[in-house]
């Protein structure tokens, strides 16, 4: 078995990677799939394909939060899959690999949508899962800063993303981008089943019912702020990340490659830079707020400060995202948009750390689950397909704005007053 805990966060922050990579190919090479004579996209559907992903992805992540919240972390059940978060992970993993890689085989619309969609059902029992299991291999005062890492996968799992497609398409053409993406992740699958899995408040409660453990969720008021500012920000990066190779291409003139290339790069820098800084700086403003708390609200005050520093990220974030989209040049573009990633970032981990601190132990993963799908069914789910209809009507740079707007209102939403100190201390 798997027992320490750093080779435990190396192996799912390496998953996670893999994750980033399936997801951001497609957006690597959608030009070329678009033109592609048995596809023949238009932009509407185009941006229909990370729809199809994030059905699959935000119906599927409360299915799989409620058998995580009820499985065991007893080694006894480790044959039952589906009872072990284990090896709902395995499941999750081998799923999504499978179908990246029969992403390349589409010869049709309905097949790409298919296949983009089972990436979505697989991806969704990894993400709803394996934060919990490093939330309870992290010390209490660390929790921020080990989430960073598992999540410093997003910028670089994304940039190689878009890096792998660019430079495979080029040379093999799209189909093969896919099938490089969708290897890896079967064969690191299997070593999910190894690990040890932390013990857990879980195993000493009784079982309950899928609306008995989501009922508590809409009364925990710093959990539902966090998720409608989550919302709207995903909004925004899904809408960034779907269609921004093919704005800079289009829009600059730049050699499609190239244009992958440079965002990776850009993308694997800032989101790295934005990714560190937020964690450390996230469990900074935790233990500030707790410190000044009473001894009841503590650890409610602790996600108060994660949440305003996710809100401080949009205040920065929004105005470079503008600036990015109306600058001249490719170069002023590319300026802008790691000052806005980088920004953007900051709130990576302390989102994370805020959804699993506001809501009891026994219900993380549920918690987890619930913020999949409400920041894909009320976020990106429609921001691709949208940018892509105006942009039918307009300009692919008119359809974008939509997005800084998104960023700004997500500050908005996160902007939660912090707990108020004790009398006492106010004396």
């Amino acid at each position: 078995m798997i027992r320490r805990p750093a080779f435990i966060l190396a192996l799912l922050t390496g998953l996670n990677f893999l994750n980033y990579v399936d997801r951001t190919v497609l957006a690597a090479v959608l030009k070329r799939v678009q033109e592609d004579p048995e596809l023949h996209l238009s932009d509407f559907e185009g941006g229909l394909l990370a729809t199809a992903f994030l059905v699959g992805y935000f119906t599927m992540s409360p299915v799989f939060g409620f058998l995580g919240d009820r499985a065991s972390d007893q080694s006894d059940a480790s044959w039952k899959l589906w009872q072990t978060r284990r090896g709902l992970m395995t499941i999750g993993v081998l799923i999504w690999s499978a179908a990246t890689y029969s992403s390349g085989h589409a010869h049709s619309f309905w097949q790409m949508m298919a296949a983009r969609a089972v990436v979505g059902v697989g991806e969704a029992s990894y993400a709803a899962v394996a934060p919990t299991i490093i939330d309870d291999l992290a010390p209490a005062d660390k929790k921020g800063k080990w989430l960073s890492v598992f999540y410093l996968a997003i910028p670089v799992g994304s940039a190689l993303g878009y890096l792998l497609g660019g430079f495979i398409e080029k040379r093999l053409g799209w189909r093969f981008a896919f099938y490089a993406a969708g290897g890896p992740g079967a064969a690191l699958a299997l070593l999910c089943l190894f690990i040890k899995e932390p013990p857990r408040a879980l195993s000493k409660r009784k079982k309950e019912s899928l609306l008995e453990m989501l009922k508590p969720l809409g009364k925990e008021r710093l959990y539902v702020r966090a998720v409608m500012g989550y919302c709207l920000f995903t909004f925004a990066l899904g809408g960034f990340a779907h269609w921004a190779p093919k704005y800079i291409s289009t829009h600059y003139g730049t050699p499609l490659d190239q244009a992958n290339y440079s965002f990776g790069l850009i993308l694997v820098a800032a989101g790295a830079l934005g990714t560190g800084v937020g964690g450390w700086w996230g469990d900074r403003a935790a233990k500030r707020a707790a410190a000044n708390a009473s001894l009841e609200t503590k650890e409610r005050a602790g996600v108060t400060g994660h949440i305003r520093v996710c809100a401080i990220a949009s205040i920065l974030g929004a105005p470079f995202a503008l600036a990015c989209l109306l600058a001249p040049t490719a170069l002023g573009f590319f300026v802008m948009i790691f000052f806005c990633e980088a920004a953007l970032f900051l709130s990576t981990s302390p989102i994370n750390a805020a959804l699993l601190g506001s809501v009891p132990t026994h219900l993380r993963t549920s918690a987890m689950a619930v913020s999949i799908f409400a920041i894909h069914l009320l976020g990106d789910l429609w921001s691709p397909p949208l940018v892509g209809a105006v942009a039918r009507q307009s300009t692919m740079q008119h359809a974008m704005l939509l997005l800084p707007l998104a960023i700004a209102l997500s500050a908005v939403a996160w902007w939660v007053r912090p707990i108020a100190p004790p009398a006492a201390a106010q004396e």
